[in-house]
């Protein structure tokens, strides 16, 4: 093997890889390792976040930083998930869980979690459960507002098969790198658009999840005890808050420079899980073109910009007056986006209704008419 260090990343090919130098030094190496698409993990740099930039947790779901799923259970412990403009070098914007409610009285089946989902397709490279399975590793930049323990947990639900590795947060951005082994057996990964592997941050947990024994980087059956051993409290105290972004998953055993991708490019990545068809913040936002259906109701097929993971249900934000139908010469307000008429992974279907006045069979379209009016499609894992 052959090892080729090349702007802060290295890369390790076959002996017989060539390695050389031009007249004019340019490194003119054989590479065969791709240096691009390396990280499996989309939004890593918390760029996306469609959903707002600070939300309270009210209930579990994706928050703020799109692909990004907060979980709380059984704990009166509160955050709030914002998009902070804070990073290490080379890093604009993190994902901050900001303590609102502390929780000092912690019963057995509590527990809290920041967790990232793949489709079984996305992680195929990895190989577990064959004679092939690659190591891979995981890269992320930490800050608290002290020292603190927490766990990293790799979930294959297919399997009910679990590998875990604590990792230390200071008041101070690190970098934390976790090389994971992986297993030749105990069962593969489907390879489809399912809900197949999760990535979960341990935050705060009960004696349920703590009272086992911590075993670094090795793969075992789902044993509840042994998942958050030795981890800090996130909810020990209003005054604490967690802090991550460049997080990426990779495969090998040693960690490269964090791939960075346009916003452009992790916005589209995203859309295929959710995407915000309309935002009312930005003023009489046209949404799309519709039919009148009836004299109080009318239809619009609205194509989504990727192809979904699935066909997606409709997220709306809605309330009197907050959407605006015009045709004919004329515009009608109206209160409601209905449902989600026969939506496919490529276009949906929407109804429009609640006070509307239209005339059955007229061309028009619609646009949201207050600030908070919002309308989406969700696909998430």
């Amino acid at each position: 093997m052959g090892t080729l260090k090349v702007n802060g990343i290295r890369h390790t090919g076959a002996s017989s890889d060539a390695i050389s130098l031009d007249s004019g030094g340019t490194c003119t190496a054989n590479i065969t390792n791709n240096l691009s698409n390396r990280n499996l993990i989309i939004n890593g740099a918390m760029q996306v976040a469609q959903h707002g930039t600070s939300v309270a947790w009210a209930a579990n779901g994706y928050l703020t930083c799109d692909r990004w799923n907060h979980v709380i259970n059984n704990s009166a412990g509160r955050w709030t998930a914002k998009q902070t403009a804070d990073g290490p070098d080379g890093f604009r914007r993190c994902l901050e869980l900001d303590v609102t409610t502390a929780d000092t009285s912690i019963a057995a089946n509590e527990h809290a979690l920041l967790q990232y989902k793949w489709e079984g397709q996305d992680v195929q490279s990895l190989a577990k459960g064959t004679s092939s399975a690659k190591k891979f590793t995981i890269s992320f930049y930490v800050k608290g507002n002290g020292s603190a323990t927490y766990m990293c947990e790799l979930f294959d639900r297919t399997n009910t098969r679990l590998t875990r590795q604590q990792f230390s947060v200071t008041s101070s951005w690190s970098r934390v790198t976790l090389t994971f082994d992986n297993e030749t057996s105990n069962g593969t990964l489907n390879d489809d658009n399912s809900h197949e592997l999760d990535l979960q941050i341990w935050l705060h947990a009960g004696s349920d999840f703590t009272s086992g024994t911590y075993t670094a980087n090795t793969w075992a059956g789902q044993t509840n005890a042994d998942r958050a051993v030795g981890i800090s409290s996130l909810f020990s105290s209003t005054d604490n808050y967690f802090r991550i972004t460049g997080v990426q998953l990779e495969v090998g055993d040693y960690a490269t420079d964090f791939e960075q991708r346009s916003y452009g490019d992790e916005w589209l990545r995203c859309a295929r899980y959710f995407y915000m068809l309309a935002d009312g913040s930005e003023a009489d936002g046209g949404v799309a073109m519709s039919q009148a259906y009836s004299t109080t109701q009318a239809h619009a097929c609205v194509r989504h910009p990727v192809k979904m993971r699935a066909a997606p249900s409709v997220y709306v934000v809605e309330g009197t007056n907050y959407f605006k139908w015009i045709g004919q010469g004329a515009s009608d307000l109206f209160d409601d986006i209905d449902s989600n008429g026969y939506p496919t992974t490529t276009a949906s279907e929407i109804y429009l209704s609640g006070n509307l006045s239209c005339t059955a069979g007229a061309a028009g379209y619609f646009r949201t008419a207050n600030a908070a009016a919002r309308i989406g499609f969700n696909a998430e894992l």
